[in-house]
């Protein structure tokens, strides 16, 4: 595998480099991060700049590209030190696109094409995190309509996006394979309620419980097939993790560039932090684990785009790469000292934003689970 940048990936990161440096300072996402302000200005921009639908089809204002380009771009948004978890139109769209009605993919573009993702996904409840299956929320039918009832929690962007993206419990129904439908949803709309939770990190970006009190729906707000609401969102689970991974090298990039200029211009005693051999081996380990991280997301973004299944690969990389990325950060932090605890470095921010990715998106021990699924799996056939 050759991973050397083509000429149309340099010319893109470097338009981007360019995007961030010049119109968005650390200050602006700072300020955004203090304020809980959504950096709609960032995401306008990073849409208008062509590189917000990459690999999302031409017809919908998307534009053509590898999923090792998209990656790139992520890596790159990141180690800038912008907040690349926001990234999230191009897999929004992605999973209209493999599901959605012809209305409903035509929305969500019209959306995507304003920087904003077209939903938030609503599946988490209190008693339903890792283990879906126990999503209570219902969905019921009466006079030609539709009646949601039930409790989310930890939804990101209730408040920020347009519409919401319901997964919802057939209440009639006993077998749990196929019992659960997705719902279009307008968190406007009457029994909708929004509270925000607040968290340590991803600040700019709204967090909330919803609760759904008799919220009338039409059949054609069901996005698609009834029944297959969660065979639906599994279908690209992996692409996600694979996005995950990416972002976070970012930000262990970001962090670990912060550490070494710091290093170099912190004197105690008489030298740098730099002429130490502690800091020196933290930077050393910090170094091995980004490369390992990047040659992992490279590898499992050229596998996909070779056609080959990364339903092993995406959640090991992902496991992979959210830990060393908080170790990686971590680390920055200790070189730092009080000053990288604080929130005049952007440390403070990369470490209490990193920390969310071992739980979104699938914990820790949830990755663990599937990859040891199917490495047995694996062996068994062999």
């Amino acid at each position: 595998m050759d991973f050397s940048l083509t000429e149309e990936q340099e010319l893109l990161l470097t338009s981007l480099n360019e995007l961030i440096n010049r119109d968005f300072s650390e200050n602006y996402f700072k300020s955004c991060d203090e304020t809980h302000t959504y950096p709609d200005k960032f995401l306008t921009a990073f849409v208008s700049s062509g590189m917000g639908l990459l690999g999302i089809p031409e017809e919908f204002g998307g534009v053509p590209a590898d999923m090792l380009t998209q990656v790139l771009v992520l890596e790159e948004v990141a180690r800038l030190g912008a907040p690349a978890y926001l990234l999230t139109v191009g897999q929004r769209m992605r999973s209209m696109l493999s599901f959605g009605s012809v209305s409903q993919v035509a929305k969500s573009a019209e959306i995507a094409l304003t920087g904003v993702p077209p939903y938030a996904l609503a599946c988490t409840e209190p008693q339903a995190g890792s283990d879906s299956s126990r999503i209570m929320t219902t969905y019921t039918r009466k006079n030609g309509k539709v009646y949601l009832n039930g409790q989310k929690t930890f939804i990101t962007g209730a408040r920020n996006y347009p519409y919401m993206l319901v997964m919802a419990r057939n209440a009639g129904c006993q077998n749990d394979k196929d019992c659960f439908t997705l719902w279009w949803v307008d968190p406007s709309a009457s029994g909708v309620e929004r509270h925000d939770l607040h968290k340590i990190g991803w600040n700019m970006v709204s967090n909330c419980e919803v609760f759904l009190n008799n919220v009338e729906l039409d059949e054609s707000d069901r996005v698609g097939e009834e029944g297959r609401g969660f065979i639906h969102m599994m279908k690209n689970f992996d692409h996600d993790r694979l996005v995950i991974a990416a972002h976070t090298l970012g930000a262990a990039e970001c962090a670990f560039d912060d550490a070494v200029s710091y290093a170099n211009q912190r004197v105690q005693f008489d030298k740098t932090l730099g002429e130490f051999q502690l800091t020196q081996l933290k930077l050393t380990q910090m170094a091995i684990k980004i490369q390992n991280m990047k040659h992992y997301v490279y590898r499992v973004a050229w596998e996909y785009d070779q056609g080959l299944s990364i339903r092993l690969s995406s959640p090991l990389c992902k496991l992979y790469c959210a830990q060393a990325a908080c170790e990686v950060i971590d680390d920055a932090m200790q070189i730092w000292g009080g000053l990288g605890y604080s929130n005049e470095s952007r440390l403070s921010r990369l470490w209490r934003d990193s920390r969310a990715s071992r739980i979104g998106g699938g914990t820790d021990e949830i990755m663990v689970h599937i990859s040891a699924r199917q490495i047995l799996k694996q062996h068994k056939t062999r």
